[in-house]
């Protein structure tokens, strides 16, 4: 069975986007390439018990095994050595990357204290946006009473459109709530 978004794409978005920005191919049409999730753990120095739970919680949201990610280099002032365990970062692609986006828009982003949408002012200039969650707790896969300490997380949205534009478009056709 395909995701509701992958469905949604092909039968909306993707004609929608095609008569907006005049594409000649249906192979143009800008799509969602990948998801990336990094949970990024500096205290881990400090305490090796906090990433075991970063990766279970990463892990119980992606559904899939995150990787750890190290320190490339040593920095004495955050006692900080090369190759210490510094995060987790999970890159979603295909069906797990439509349900991940499903559950985040309709689950997890309304469950955001005061929440009254999302910036439009993230995007990287090459059609990419990332955007920042205080808590990873908003999702319902993280039992909160098993929650030692809050984590912050980045989700970053890698499409294929070559112009900040296109890919506001995109994610707002696909159910992306942007602040006006």
């Amino acid at each position: 069975m395909a995701a509701r978004l992958k469905i949604k794409y092909r039968d909306e978005v993707a004609p929608a986007l095609r008569k907006e920005f005049g594409y000649s191919s249906p192979m143009a049409v800008p799509r969602i390439a990948m998801v990336k999730l990094n949970i990024g753990l500096g205290e881990a120095t400090q305490n090796a018990r906090l990433m075991d739970g970063a990766v279970a919680e990463l892990g119980a949201i992606a559904g899939q095994r995150p990787v750890i990610t190290r320190a490339r280099k040593s920095i004495a002032a955050f006692k900080l050595r090369e190759g210490m365990p510094i995060g987790c970062a999970v890159t979603l692609r295909g069906e797990r990357m439509y349900e991940f986006l499903d559950r985040l828009i309709n689950i997890a982003l309304p469950r955001v204290r005061d929440f009254r949408g999302i910036s439009p002012k993230a995007f990287d200039g090459r059609g990419n946006y990332t955007l920042g969650l205080k808590e990873h707790s908003i999702f319902p896969e993280v039992d909160y009473s098993k929650v030692d300490k809050m984590k912050g997380m980045n989700v970053t949205f890698v499409t294929t459109a070559p112009t900040d534009a296109e890919c506001l478009s995109l994610l707002r056709r696909m159910g992306m709530p942007f602040r006006t």
